[in-house]
Parts: structure tokens; sequence; C-alpha cells
């Protein structure tokens, strides 16, 4: 760096540090300590403090000068003014370093990323709210993420708030009480350099339309982030807003919502929800979407705790990898349905599981939302191997597939064994 900008800069962080000038002015006299720096690179000209810009290669310095006699002496008749020059202009070094990394963070993710306006969407179990709470969300503080998860009776004074009564001093008032959004909001705007996130969870198992109402047409971003169209509220929320903003906030500017540009709006969908509340193409254009794909093998795994292909089921005294049944059942799902919708993600499950939780909660989900729709058609899905046998009539004829019920019988162990040979899951 400019051996001038690098001298602003140092003076600048000492302005802030010290309100005596006095003080600035000593601390930014290098003459002797540079005088100290040319005796320990002989083979250097000209060398001054002002050319090292390392914290680490700096504290290097620091320390030989502190056995250096001249430097020892200068600083004991200047009353350790040099000494702590030195430590002085360390502190300095550190911050600026640490200024870089914070520049960085907001640039790389305020100006070029954000804001993120995204929709994870994929199969059950594929690791969509891990995705944005591992990739996005590490480091962030609590304060500034908003959580909410949609659903059927969620409506627009759920996302946003309302009047409702409340008790102070044994006596019921009204007071506009926010919800997550509102909170989320007033946050970002409070705090226009940090980013802050609004996490939706299910989002098509709410009716997007009613949920989010007039604040639809605040999802259209400029290029600085901004709401290009801020939308008009009613007086409850504006003045509940001028509260906690200000009067002069540009988040409640002339009476109007404008969503800030380090506000970020994350969402996860399954895909096999999808018929729940259908989202119009208007909505679903003014989002970002990114698909979370299935994996199967340990070399997809993010990290060492990702261990999705450890987990076993145990089906009598027979144990089966849940990734090899995982691939296999999925061709099955999408032979019979013709769909990817219907599949299971690798965290289906999240552990070794047995019997009769495998029934519960693997061959329950196959049955509900594949197999009942196709017994007996000419692609059915509880398909057994040609060996097995049932009695009709006193008579043993073939049994190719067999009721979810059955399940719930003395011969579940032998239907399930017969099911995954027939899907060609090898046991371990």
């Amino acid at each position: 760096m400019d051996r001038i900008l690098q001298l602003q800069l140092y003076k600048d962080f000492i302005s802030n540090c010290t309100a005596n000038a006095k003080s600035v002015k000593n601390y930014s006299d290098f003459r002797r300590i540079d005088e100290c720096l040319n005796l320990l690179f002989p083979g250097k000209q000209n060398v001054s403090i002002l050319d090292f810009d390392d914290p680490v290669e700096f504290q290097d310095v620091i320390d030989k000068l502190s056995n250096q006699n001249l430097f020892i002496d200068y600083d004991k008749k200047g009353k350790n003014q040099y000494s702590n020059t030195l430590k002085h202009y360390l502190e300095y070094l550190f911050a600026k370093k640490m200024f870089s990394k914070c520049n960085n963070y907001v640039s790389n993710n305020i100006d070029d990323q954000y804001p993120l306006q995204t929709i994870y969407y994929g199969a059950p179990g594929t690791g969509k709210s891990y995705k944005i709470k591992s990739e996005i969300l590490v480091g962030v503080a609590e304060e500034n993420i908003f959580r909410t998860t949609f659903h059927p009776d969620y409506d627009y004074a759920n996302f946003v708030g309302c009047y409702k009564p409340t008790k102070a001093d044994d006596k019921i008032t009204y007071s506009f009480v926010p919800q997550v959004f509102t909170k989320a909001y007033t946050q970002a705007w409070n705090n226009p350099e940090i980013p802050v996130y609004l996490v939706i969870e299910e989002i098509n198992r709410g009716n997007c339309a009613q949920i989010f109402g007039d604040l639809f047409q605040l999802l259209d971003r400029g290029d600085d982030g901004k709401s290009e169209y801020p939308i008009d509220i009613d007086e409850d929320l504006k003045n509940y807003l001028i509260q906690e903003l200000g009067e002069g906030s540009e988040g409640i500017k002339d009476g109007k919502l404008c969503l800030p540009p380090n506000l970020n709006l994350l969402a996860t969908m399954n895909t096999s929800d999808q018929s729940l509340f259908p989202m119009d193409s208007a909505f679903k254009r003014r989002w970002d979407w990114e698909y979370v794909p299935i994996r199967y093998s340990k070399d997809e795994a993010k990290d060492d705790n990702d261990n999705f292909h450890t987990f076993k089921i145990t089906i009598g005294n027979k144990q089966y990898q849940w990734v090899d049944f995982l691939k296999k059942v999925n061709e099955k799902i999408l032979a019979v349905t013709d769909s990817e919708d219907k599949q299971m993600g690798e965290y289906f499950i999240k552990k070794d599981i047995d019997e009769k939780q495998f029934i519960n909660k693997v061959m329950y989900y196959l049955w509900s939302e594949v197999g009942k729709d196709v017994y007996n058609t000419q692609k059915p899905f509880f398909v057994l191997p040609e060996e097995f046998k049932e009695k009709k009539e006193n008579k043993e004829v073939d049994k190719k597939e067999f009721f979810f019920n059955e399940l719930f019988k003395s011969e579940a162990t032998n239907l399930l064994d017969g099911f995954m040979k027939k899907l060609e899951v090898k046991t371990i």
C-alpha cells in the first residue's frame, strides 16, 4: 500500500482511539523507529514502518526491536513513546485486516448475492433445511434469523401481525402484536449493515396468495436490493413501525413498506406436497429456485457428520443398507408414477431403524403416496418375487403383490424380505 495512504489510515485509526491531539502526533512520529528498522534490514534501503501490512510479520519486527540496543535507548529517553507506537501500529494492522475480512463478507454476501430470495425444493428428506442452516446461516447471530412454517390455517395476520387484546395492570387493552415478517422487517431496517434472514419452512403448505397479500408486490427487487414497488399499509402497522423505526426511516417513508437490501427470504418446499396450495406463476417468478438433489454415495457427503450412508434397516435377522434400499425404491417410484415428486431423500430417516419403524415410517409413506393408488394395476408397487404363494380356495397360487395392512400380521417379516428381494436390495 502507498505510504501516504497507509499513514493517513493509521492517523485516522489513532484519532478514533484517543481524543488527545498530542498523542496522535507522537504515535505518528516514525523517524526513530524507521532508523532502527533500517539496522534490522541492512540489505534494504529506506525501510519504513509504513511498509508493513501483515500483523504477524510486524509482530516479528517488534520482537526484534525489543532486543535492539538503539531502539531500547530511544524508547527509554522517549518514556516508552516508541514501544507504544509499535503497539498501536500493530493494533491498526489487526483492525485493518479484520475490516478487510468484514468488507469482503459484506461484498460477497450483500453486494453480489443479496438479497437472497430463494426457494429450495426437492423430495422429502434431501436436507433442504439443513442446507440453509449449514451453508447460509452458519455464523449468523440468532437475533438476525426469523423462522416460521406455513400450514393450511396460516394467514396474513399470522405472518405480519394484527391488533390483539393484551392484559396490563389487570386491564384488557388492544395493541398491534407483530409477527415474524414484521419482526424481521424492523430488525433489517434497524441494522442496515447486517444480513437478516426470514426462513419459511414448507412454503407450499400454506396459501401464499392469502399469507403474503399485498406484500407480494414487495418481492420485486431492484438492482439496489430494495423493493421496486413500495406498498401502502394500514394505520395499525404504520403506527407500530413508526414507533420501532422512527418516523424518518426509509422503512416507513410516506407510510409505505419497502424491503431493505439486507432482508433475505429463504424457503423450503417438498415437491411431493406441491398440490396442497397452488402457487401462481407471478408469485413463483419473483423467487430464485434451487433444486436439492437426492444423494446416494458416501462421496456426496458434505462433511464428517453427514452420515446417511451408514444407516441400516433391520428386518427380522437381516440388515439392509439404507442407501441401497433408497436407490432401488426411488427407481421403483419413478417407474410406477413416471414422476420424481414422490421419491425419498437420503435423510428421510435419520438413524438406524428396526422393522416396526421401517413399516410405520417408510412403508407407510410408500403406501400413502404411491402404493394405494396402483393396487391390481399394470404397475403395482408392493410386488413380491415369483416364489411367493398364498392360499385361495384351499389352493396355493402365486402372490404377486401384498397390501399394506398385511405388514401388521405375522407374515410381515417375510413380506418385507420379499419386497427387498424383488427390489434387488442385497443384505449386508
